[in-house]
């Protein structure tokens, strides 16, 4: 702010709170002199959600003590230091190989998002929603059916035997069994049933996982399946 500005700001605090009014020509010069000193490099607004006259009014609806520059030049700095913390520093739109360009740029976007003339760009999150999927990325999906492409199944078959059993039952219309817990080892919906490993003592020393799930699982799920089927048939009057 210049000393304009500073003047102005003064005048508005004095009118929400008298005592910082200066009667005196040399006290309210002074006090003019040392608010420039203080917030000289504090704007009076930015377009982007900071306005020093809503900080000013904020504190004196709160404090009961009379307002100082420093209740202004906190905020100011608190409004910079979130913005410059949410601001994750776009590639710039210069040759990469033009180090000073580069740097400039760089800088250039730092001042503005800080001085609040521009927002602050945030990486985009990632979503588990579909909407506004890439359109070549969704005709490639339709095509191959999944996102793991057959070969590339077929090479992890071996190392993932429990996966491969699964697909192949869904495949060949078989019901899904770790769609359900196995009441034999109690592994839960989507893990692996697990199988018992014995000592020579005939003691339990651990479990490993099985390629295929139990009997009683697959028979479990093959009523949940009927029962899903039952439920979703219409009802004949």
């Amino acid at each position: 702010m210049d000393r304009r500005e500073i003047a102005a700001l003064l005048a508005y605090v004095g009118r929400l709170d008298p005592r910082t009014i200066r009667t005196d020509r040399g006290e309210a010069s002074d006090q003019l002199a040392q608010w420039h000193e203080l917030l000289g490099e504090v704007p009076m607004a930015t377009p982007h959600g900071w306005d020093v006259r809503v900080t000013a009014r904020q504190h004196i609806r709160t404090s009961p003590y009379p307002i100082l520059p420093a209740d202004l030049a906190r905020p100011w700095d608190n409004y910079r230091r979130d913005r410059l913390a949410r601001h994750t520093d776009p590639t710039p739109s210069v040759d990469p190989d033009d180090q000073a360009a580069w740097t400039a740029a760089l800088t250039g976007a730092r001042r503005a998002v800080a001085a609040g003339a521009a927002q602050p760009a945030q990486a985009k999150a990632i979503t588990t929603g579909r909407e506004g999927a890439d359109p070549e990325l969704e005709a490639r999906l339709r095509q191959i059916g999944s996102c793991i492409p057959p070969a590339a199944r077929a090479a992890l078959a071996p190392y993932r035997p429990a996966r491969a059993a699964r697909e192949a039952a869904v495949a060949k219309g078989m019901p899904d069994a770790l769609s359900v817990r196995c009441d034999w080892c109690l592994a839960q919906p989507n893990e692996p049933c697990t199988r018992r490993r014995i000592g020579p003592d005939g003691g339990a020393r651990g479990t490993a996982p099985r390629a295929t799930p139990h009997p009683g699982r697959l028979d479990a799920a093959a009523q949940q399946a009927q029962l899903a089927e039952q439920v979703t048939q219409p009802a004949v009057v």
